[in-house]
C-alpha cells in the first residue's frame, strides 16, 4: 500500500488549490477524486477572478494540467469509499479495490443537493439556481421566483430585485416576519403563499410554474436552497464534529481548516454553510497550507498546540 505525505479527497476547486500548495512543498500527495463535482450542472463558473465565464470543467482541466508538472502528486480516479485511523495517519479504500495510507488527509469532497420539487432535478443550474452572484447576471430582466426551502428564504428573495422582478413563494411553510415582509415590500417583492408543486416547461428552461390551486404563473428563471449534505462518510466515519448550517451540515473546523480530529483538515462546500467557487478556492489554499505546518511540527518535534 503506497504511502504520502497527504491524501486529497476531491478534486475541484478546494482540493485542487489543497494539492497546488502541498505540491510545490515538495510533499508527496495522492489526490482521489470520482469525477462528479458539485458544479457539473451548470455551463460557467461567474464571479472567480480570471475565470469569469469559463466552464467549471475547463477550469479544473486546466489545475490538474498544472498540478501534473509537479513529480510528488499522483492522481487516482475513484471514489473514496471508507477511512480509519492508523499510527500516523489514515487509511482509505477505493472503490477500484486499492488503498492508500496518509500521513494527512484533507477532505475536500463537496456536497449532494437534495431539491424540493423533482422537476427541478433537469434544469438545475441552468434555470433552477442557488446563488444570484453567480448566475443572477445571465437571468438579469427576467421573471424571477425565489421559492422558499430554509428560514433563510426571505433574505434570498430580498437580494433578487436587483437582477429582476422578483416574486417569494413561501411554500406555505417559511412565511417571513413582519419586518422581513415590509423590507420585501420595499424591494418591490411580491408573496406568494400557495405552493409551487411543478416547474413546466421544455428541457431545461422554465415557462411557468403550477401552483397548489391549478393556477399556472409565468416565470424564467428559479432561485433556491436545496438541502444538503456531505459528499461521502469520509467525515462521519473518523469521527469529525459537524456543524449545522441553514442547508444542512457540514464539517466543522477553526481557522485554518482543522476539523476535531488531529491530522484531518477540510474544504470547501463540505466545511462551509456558504457555498462560493472563490471561497473554495481559498480555503483549499489554507487547508493544504495547514496540512503542510502540521507535517513540519510533526517531523520538528513540536508539541500539539506549539507555534
Amino acid at each position: 500500500m503506497d504511502r504520502y505525505d497527504v491524501i486529497i479527497v476531491g478534486g475541484s476547486f478546494a482540493g485542487l488549490s489543497a494539492a497546488t500548495q502541498l505540491a510545490r512543498a515538495r510533499r508527496s500527495v495522492l489526490l482521489v477524486d470520482a469525477g462528479r463535482p458539485r458544479n457539473r450542472f451548470a455551463a460557467a463558473s461567474h464571479g472567480f477572478l480570471g475565470q469569469d465565464g469559463v466552464a467549471s470543467a475547463e477550469i479544473m482541466r486546466q489545475g490538474l494540467t498544472q498540478l501534473a508538472r509537479y513529480p510528488t502528486v499522483d492522481f487516482v480516479h475513484a471514489e473514496a469509499l471508507s477511512a480509519s485511523h492508523v499510527d500516523e495517519g489514515v487509511v482509505l479504500s477505493l472503490s477500484d479495490g486499492s488503498g492508500a495510507r496518509g500521513r494527512k488527509l484533507v477532505l475536500a469532497t463537496g456536497v449532494v443537493d437534495e431539491l424540493p420539487i423533482e422537476s427541478m432535478a433537469p434544469r438545475w443550474g441552468v434555470s433552477v439556481l442557488h446563488c444570484p452572484y453567480c448566475h443572477g447576471y445571465e437571468v438579469s430582466g427576467r421573471r424571477l421566483a425565489a421559492i422558499a426551502n430554509t428560514p433563510a428564504a426571505a433574505h434570498q428573495a430580498m437580494l433578487l430585485p436587483d437582477w429582476g422582478p422578483t416574486t417569494f413563494f413561501t411554500q406555505g411553510v417559511f412565511e417571513p416576519s413582519a419586518e422581513e415582509a415590509a423590507l420585501l415590500a420595499r424591494r418591490g417583492v411580491e408573496i406568494e403563499r400557495t405552493p409551487v408543486v411543478e416547474l413546466l416547461g421544455e428541457g431545461s428552461a422554465i415557462r411557468a410554474l403550477r401552483l397548489a390551486d391549478g393556477r399556472e404563473l409565468p416565470f424564467e428563471a428559479v432561485f433556491t436552497a436545496p438541502k444538503t449534505r456531505v459528499a461521502g462518510p469520509l467525515a462521519e466515519q473518523l469521527g469529525c464534529a459537524f456543524a449545522e448550517g441553514m442547508t444542512g451540515p457540514y464539517i466543522e473546523v477553526d481557522q485554518m481548516q482543522q476539523t476535531s480530529v488531529a491530522g484531518v483538515f477540510a474544504a470547501g462546500d463540505a466545511a462551509t454553510p456558504m457555498y462560493n467557487a472563490t471561497l473554495a478556492s481559498a480555503a483549499g489554499v489554507m487547508a493544504g497550507v495547514a496540512a503542510h505546518r502540521a507535517l513540519v511540527l510533526e517531523e520538528a518535534g513540536a508539541t500539539p498546540g506549539q507555534p
